[in-house]
């Protein structure tokens, strides 16, 4: 991270909290149990899509709307009791008839039952995170009450993994992009130049990489493709369960198509009425706040804790660390350098998830040691690079993309520094790391597609809106205000730390939404589990 938000994604590989950071740091091996028996294949099935009419003469567009909506999806066995399948979509929705399609990537697991109450969608956020993966490896985590009652759906969005996808580095193009250190002193004209040329040149790669797909990897466009596949599926509604990012996918599915809402529970909210800005502030202040909630169970109840005295001299320690290495990079046994913007993302990452906060009593005992080794496999894990330095998917630079469409941003140098005081002043030690975020799309090749704006989907079902009080990434406020823009939003409120509630919370919130889901249940008032 450069400077601005960070990626809005499931804070885990599961619907339960993993331990996965504290294992990375400290070696732990965890062995994946076998099995000789043979694995049953599942037949290959045809989905019967739900029609959506057209009018007496219909224009080319609607006609090619109608394709793509009546599409029959076959779903083919992909090992583990998994069926796969793909789905084509009009690279330009509001042109549907012109262009190439793209093709997007599908998986889903059979209810359990036998008797699906329909199909149930799921995004694990990002924007880039491979809803595909997220399936395939966290279905078996989710409640067995969802897993018995619904056929659970992944699907890559536009831009991300298996569909038609966002593509602008090799792996050494991209080592340097997300760890490379920018020269200058954070805000001077230095490095404010060095950083724009560096977010113009990747832009100039994806676009010639990926070519004219990376003007249409806005959320709207996602959020119309995810209503092409409702119909493909052959579901009159759309039950959906989005987490962090996919919160928003899914408000903006439900503002565009109100009449087709099902059931539809978001996790922690990204509001689409806040602008990058707000989300920015938003961020640094939450992450500041779970900060501050580590150091003061580091001090007062972790045998482990590198730190002695208050939570404010252990926050004063880290500021330290911080600045310490954006001035001195310490260098990794692979030759990468370990800057502030590294060191932020590998202590951001233990942060989505309170089980993973022992990893930052390792991180910061290793960092003041003068190593990066610890460091950069935290950073490594985030950005999902593996130790030979490959990276498993292509989710920053669809976060990347995605954003610079959704957004608009205004790298005014005043603004820019008037902000950056106001960060400095909210989150004093991650808030500095947060600035800066106008020039993150500066010289890119396409402009803003989405207007930040309040959502309302009049007329729609029931929706539930999860939060977490003490959420990162995307903080509770969010979540309280999307529940009462919406007409039919219902707040459900977990008191607890961390990213997103739903799978790692408790009874209350895993009944409640699982009640919402399998028997229609609207809590009358917010549980406040």
């Amino acid at each position: 991270m450069r400077g601005g938000m960070t990626r809005l994604r499931m804070p885990r590989r599961g619907f339960r909290a993993l331990a996965a950071a504290v294992a990375l740091v400290t070696g732990a091996v965890l062995l994946a149990g076998c099995t000789n028996q043979p694995e049953a294949k599942l037949p290959t099935q045809t989905s019967t899509p739900v029609v959506s009419p057209t009018s007496a003469t219909p224009t080319a567009d609607e006609l090619a709307v109608q394709r793509f909506y009546t599409q029959r999806l076959v779903w083919k066995d992909c090992s583990g009791g998994f069926q796969c399948a793909t789905a084509q979509a009009p690279i330009d929705w509001a042109h549907p008839a012109q262009g190439a399609p793209i093709h997007l990537a599908l998986i889903r697991k059979p209810a359990t039952s036998g008797h699906a109450l329909g199909s149930l969608f799921v995004n694990p956020g990002g924007p880039g995170e491979s809803g595909v993966d997220f399936v395939r490896q966290a279905v078996g985590d989710a409640s067995p009450t969802l897993q018995a009652n619904y056929d659970i759906v992944g699907w890559d969005p536009r831009g991300v993994g298996a569909s038609s996808a966002v593509k602008c580095y090799d792996d050494a193009g991209l080592d340097q992009w997300l760890y490379g250190i920018v020269p200058g002193v954070r805000g001077s004209t230095q490095w404010l130049d060095a950083s724009k040329q560096i977010t113009t040149s990747l832009g100039a790669a994806c676009l010639k990489n990926t070519g004219p797909l990376l003007g249409h990897i806005d959320t709207p466009s996602t959020a119309h493709d995810l209503d092409m596949l409702r119909g493909a599926v052959g579901d009159a509604k759309l039950n959906y369960l989005g987490f962090s990012y996919g919160t928003l996918i899914g408000a903006i599915y439900a503002d565009m198509f109100p009449s087709h809402v099902g059931r539809m529970a978001l996790d922690g909210v990204v509001d689409p009425a806040s602008t990058y800005d707000d989300v920015t502030q938003l961020q640094a202040v939450g992450f500041e706040d779970n900060l501050k909630a580590y150091a003061q169970w580091c001090v007062t109840s972790d045998r482990t804790c590198p730190f002695h005295g208050s939570a404010d001299a252990a926050m004063n320690a880290i500021g330290a660390l911080l600045q310490q290495v954006d001035r001195h990079p310490i260098k990794n046994s692979d030759g990468r350098l370990l800057g502030s913007a590294t060191l932020q993302t590998a202590i951001i990452l233990p942060l989505y998830n309170q089980s993973n906060w022992p990893s930052l009593d390792v991180l910061f005992k290793d960092v003041d040691k003068g190593s990066a080794r610890v460091a950069f496999l935290l950073a490594d894990q985030y950005n999902e690079r593996d130790s030979n330095g490959r990276y498993a998917s292509n989710v920053m630079v669809a976060f990347a993309a995605t954003n610079c469409l959704d957004y608009e941003f205004d790298d005014d140098l005043a603004h820019m520094q008037a902000q950056a005081a106001a960060l400095a002043k909210a989150a004093p030690v991650m808030g500095p790391f947060f600035s800066y975020g106008g020039i993150a799309c500066a010289g890119w090749p396409f402009g803003t597609v989405r207007v930040p704006a309040p959502v309302r989907a009049a007329g729609s079902a029931p929706i539930l809106v999860l939060g977490t009080t003490n959420d990162p990434a995307t903080p509770y406020s969010q979540s309280v205000a999307l529940a009462k823009e919406l007409e039919n939003g219902h707040l459900v409120t977990w008191r607890g730390n961390g990213h997103t509630a739903y799978g790692r919370s408790n009874t209350c919130v895993l009944n409640t939404v699982d009640d919402y889901f399998v028997k229609g249940t609207v809590p009358a008032r917010d549980p406040e589990c």
